[in-house]
């Protein structure tokens, strides 16, 4: 029990200094990019991937037109769409391969990733920094060091703190957007009601 209290101590702690990397510019970009797009398409990999899917869900329940990457129903990606890409290092080869073809058509690249200098980073046209534990840190030299010292951040597998970070990064930027579309809560639960 002591394990799973540290790791969720581990997790929120994560979450809470993240926002220490928010660039308020940045952020107003992202949602602007959004607000002002025809369609919105998600992609991730993994849990990203869920993520990725949840924020679609949102931004359908805002009224906006959002798409899965690789699902059957999503249309082609034109100039006045955009793509989120959600990818800790940033290097993942299915992400950054649909995003050099999102950009090769016109589109808008939104990136969250820990690594704003890696290939996605690079492509973006914004991007938020979302700070996590990811696999890059797993593979690294003093790995092993930080578990003998007990540095329980690794109890955290894998990209769960950048997963869950980004989870709660992307659901704050709803009620920022619900703000800048003059949303109210009622809004969303009447489409949401009526897509059940």
């Amino acid at each position: 029990m002591e394990i799973m209290k540290t790791s969720i101590k581990a997790i929120l702690d994560n979450i809470k200094n993240a926002e220490d990397f928010l660039d308020e510019k940045a952020i107003d970009e992202f949602e602007n990019i959004i607000i002002g797009s025809k369609n919105i398409f998600v992609t991730g990999a993994g849990r990203s991937g869920l993520a990725a899917k949840a924020f679609a869900m949102r931004l359908m329940h805002l009224g906006l037109s959002a798409y899965v990457v690789g699902e059957t129903i999503s249309p082609a990606i034109y100039e006045d769409d955009c793509i989120i890409a959600i990818s800790g290092s940033g290097e993942t080869n299915t992400i950054v391969s649909a995003v050099k073809i999102a950009k090769n058509r016109g589109s808008k690249v939104l990136a969250l990733t820990s690594y704003p200098e890696s290939s996605l980073g690079q492509l973006a046209d914004a991007y938020i920094l979302v700070k996590g534990r990811t696999k890059k840190e797993v593979d690294d030299e003093n790995y092993m060091k930080r578990q003998i010292h007990g540095n329980y951040t690794s109890l955290t597998p894998l990209g769960t703190a950048f997963e869950l970070t980004t989870l709660v990064f992307l659901d704050a930027i709803v009620s920022e957007l619900m703000e800048k579309m003059q949303q109210t809560e009622s809004d969303l639960k009447a489409r949401h009601t009526v897509l059940e």
